[in-house]
């Protein structure tokens, strides 16, 4: 049916806009348009971006007072019905514009870029002087040109006598790749024509034809032709100019793996491994949308059954869509399940150039492969017969997005699962509190593996190190003396560690001995941090980086001293103490490269390194057969911080580090440096008992009232001016408790933990509540306030329902 009316949401992320808007389409549109199609669209003075979200043939707008559609940009929709759907939900669960939902699905190479181009309307000569020349060769120019050699006051004249026009061009980042091939001509008699003509001097020409003759129609790249005839590129030049053959271009995709694998079979379950994998493989025989949560020890062989259930899934003609918490964690689950499932496996995350995330969103989109591994935005993958969700580490907090659009991957997997009716897989050592309570609560289905996969494979031994007592005994190192051994006997032995410290850099901060003035972000309420490297201090918030002082700012001394321990720093200390050990470190600063964690992960892989010295990246995932020793070097560096999930986060961080020992034939050791051994989450990693220790943190969930006894939601409002954020937090905290039940409690407002960032202050209110049934729709009012009065004065308000830390 050719449809009349497009439902369009335009690129514009303002609360009046965000609806649909009508548009006409026009007649030779009409076969053409489906929804979830991108279209160009008239909107105020400009053309702008839109998606088609329905299609109709009637509307209460007169049709003559509807603008047309101006461009069709997708010939195949980009967007399925399910998405459109799914768009819908996020934003009203998320308090978000549809079209930052709408955007967030899509690979950044299908995100809008405007350009503003300067047409002409007149012959060239009528321009001023200083404009011809700009106009000689093109009737078309960008805008920044112009902006770049000062004319634009020369423009504006132009375009007041009508001499030029600025129009808004929607173009879009990415472009299929093409190669150059050549295509034989497909007549034999044509190629035997062309022989005749050929000069018997030229006698690279004609045996060039006569192997042509035996390849009729045939497609070679130019470098095979030229290889396989021993001939020179003028040589096939000269052949194809007297039309014994053409060049082609043929639509290739960038390739994102970085090596190739060997294919690998499926290894023999144990006892808990199939009665997990029965369950899970019910669930989908049964269509049932079941959520599990997969609770087994560092080592238990969760990704097998993984692997085993999507091979199910894939016999019953489905997909399958998992999700892994960090980049670096990507090169070796990717490479576990192209070994087993070789070409139908697409990978999606942050560490792709534009255009491979392009391509292999494009594999997904034409149904080249079936099975994606990749960050949380892979859960928007546009498989349309997903058969199972799976989520590994389903704890991280890097499953909620930080801005806008603010979902959780787990969610979204949940809505898509209902929607396809397939089961979810949340798997983890160590389950979030929220997850293992509804587990608890037969919300969600509890699998449990109490034992590792490989039978004569232990969990390591673990010791805690009191470091108060390295200190007493006159131990001021980093590295406690029993660390020390340790290490030196697994390099004797030719074994492999891990040292985990989670600070980067070298010092955490600079301070003046004599005043005791730290260096400060000139941007952030937050210290500088050193990084040996380049002589650098940086703020790892805003960017801001200076050169080191040499004398306080304050006092002119030139007492400086680098107090704390980052990566950098080390890395320089296990030089000094093992010269003979050759090192890998893993943080932000050594792998902001492409390709880099496969590069680390690889050489560490074939023994090029004794330890591998790392952050969190390095805490989770990594499987080496070799690693008979983990070292903590403060345990203490995530317990301290002000956030009720801090206890949680370094038990999960300890257990996760943890299991990286001993995980094949070699028995591991856990050795754990802190200065609170006492503390439980200290306490209990060394069992690595997740229970207890579940029990004991609920119990002070339930004291403090916070997750998952209760939901949360976090308003934060900024300004330049501290005032004015203390005055309008203020006033937003008063306009909830005027709509608010009494059953929701309403905490501040305060100064957020880091009350400035990037040159502005934050002040934030939290609210903790049990089921509110006004709440969104508040917040929806306290929104559209704060558009149509404070945006003006420079206030910033965001909403976070849910946050991951507060």
């Amino acid at each position: 049916m050719n449809y009349k009316i497009a439902e369009i949401i335009v690129d514009v992320a303002a609360y009046p806009v965000d609806r649909p808007f009508d548009y006409v389409i026009p007649e030779h549109m009409q076969s053409l348009i489906e929804s979830g199609s991108r279209v160009k669209v008239p909107f105020g003075p400009r053309d702008v971006l839109g998606f088609v979200v329905a299609l109709k043939n009637e509307t209460d707008i007169p049709i003559d007072k509807l603008k047309p559609i101006s461009k069709l940009l997708d010939i195949e929709p980009v967007l399925t019905s399910e998405m459109l759907e799914l768009a819908k939900w996020v934003k009203h669960e998320t308090i978000c514009y549809e079209i930052d939902v709408l955007q967030a699905m899509l690979p950044s190479a299908l995100r809008a870029k405007y350009e503003k181009i300067v047409s002409l309307l007149v012959n060239v000569e009528q321009l001023s002087f200083l404009l011809q020349p700009y106009f000689n060769q093109t009737k078309k120019v960008n805008l920044k040109v112009f902006e770049k050699d000062n004319l634009l006051n020369e423009i504006k004249i132009a375009i007041k006598q009508k001499q030029l026009i600025i129009e808004n061009v929607v173009k879009q980042k990415g472009n299929i790749k093409e190669v150059r091939k050549v295509k034989i001509n497909e007549s034999k008699s044509e190629l035997l024509k062309v022989l005749e003509e050929i000069s018997d001097r030229a006698k690279k020409q004609k045996l060039l034809v006569q192997w042509m003759t035996n390849h009729v129609g045939e497609i070679f790249d130019p470098k095979e032709i030229i290889n396989e005839v021993n001939c020179s590129d003028a040589v096939l030049q000269a052949v194809i100019e007297l039309g014994a053959a053409q060049y082609i271009h043929e639509e290739v995709y960038r390739d994102a793996f970085t090596k190739d694998v060997k294919k690998t079979g499926f290894l023999d379950l144990t006892e808990e491994q199939a009665i997990a994998l029965s369950q899970i493989i019910n669930a989908m025989d049964q269509k049932a949308s079941e959520t599990f949560l997969l609770h087994g020890i560092t080592g238990s062989g969760k990704t097998e059954i993984y692997l085993q259930a999507i091979e199910h899934c894939l016999k019953d003609g489905k997909e399958a869509i998992v999700l892994v918490p960090e980049i670096s964690l990507t090169p070796q689950m990717t490479e576990r399940f192209r070994s087993r499932f070789g070409e139908l496996v697409a990978v999606m995350h942050s560490g792709l150039s534009v255009g491979e995330k392009y391509d292999e969103w494009r594999k997904i989109h034409e149904g080249k492969v079936k099975v994606v591994v990749g960050a949380r935005s892979a859960v928007f993958a546009p498989f349309q017969n997903v058969g199972i969700f799976i989520i590994d580490e389903e704890h991280e907090s890097t499953y909620k997005q930080e801005d806008t659009p603010r979902y959780h991957a787990r969610d979204v997997a949940i809505w898509r699962s209902k929607y396809h009716q397939c089961p979810v897989i949340l798997g983890s050592a160590t389950p979030s509190l929220e997850s293992f309570a509804r587990a608890k609560k037969k919300v969600y289905t509890l699998l449990t593996l109490k034992n590792r996969a490989v039978s004569h494979s232990l969990l390591p031994e673990v010791q805690i190190i009191d470091m108060r007592e390295e200190l007493k005994n006159g131990n001021r190192s980093m590295f406690s003396e029993i660390l020390v051994e340790a290490i030196q006997t697994r390099l004797m032995r030719k074994e492999q560690m891990v040292l985990f410290l989670n600070r980067r850099g070298y010092s955490s901060f600079v301070m003046c001995r004599d005043c005791g003035t730290v260096v400060q972000c000139e941007n952030c309420d937050i210290s500088l941090t050193y990084h040996r490297a380049n002589e650098k201090l940086k703020c790892h918030y805003c960017g801001f980086e200076q050169r080191v002082p040499t004398i306080c700012p304050e006092c002119q001394s030139d007492h400086i001293r680098y107090f704390g321990t980052g990566t950098q720093k080390v890395e320089e200390e296990i030089a000094k103490l093992f010269p003979e050990a050759r090192v890998l470190r893993m943080d932000v600063d050594t792998t902001r490269t492409k390709g880099s964690h496969e590069q680390i992960l690889e050489m560490f892989g074939e023994g090029k390194a004794d330890i591998l010295l790392g952050t969190q990246m390095i805490a989770k995932g990594l499987d080496f057969p070799n690693i008979t020793l983990v070292g903590v070097l403060s345990a203490d560096t995530s317990l301290h911080l002000p956030d009720f999930r801090a206890a949680e986060k370094t038990f999960q961080l300890l257990t996760q580090v943890s299991g990286r020992a001993g995980r094949h034939t070699l028995p591991g050791e856990v050795i754990i440096q802190s200065y609170t051994p006492e503390h439980y989450a200290i306490e209990l990693s060394k069992v690595q008992l997740y229970e207890p220790f579940y029990e004991r943190e609920m119990m002070m969930r339930h004291q403090a009232g916070y997750p998952p006894y209760y939901y949360l939601a976090l308003i934060q409002v900024s300004h330049e001016d501290v005032l004015m954020a203390s005055e309008y937090a203020g006033k937003a905290v008063d306009y909830l408790r005027s709509n608010l039940s009494f059953n929701v409690s309403i905490i501040g407002p305060t100064a957020s933990s880091i009350s400035r960032i990037q040159n502005r202050y934050r002040y934030q209110c939290l609210i903790k509540y049990k089921v509110e049934p006004n709440l969104i729709d508040t917040f929806i009012q306290l929104i559209k306030i704060y558009r149509s009065d404070w945006i003006k004065k420079g206030i910033q308000l965001s909403v976070d329902l849910n946050p991951s830390s507060i």
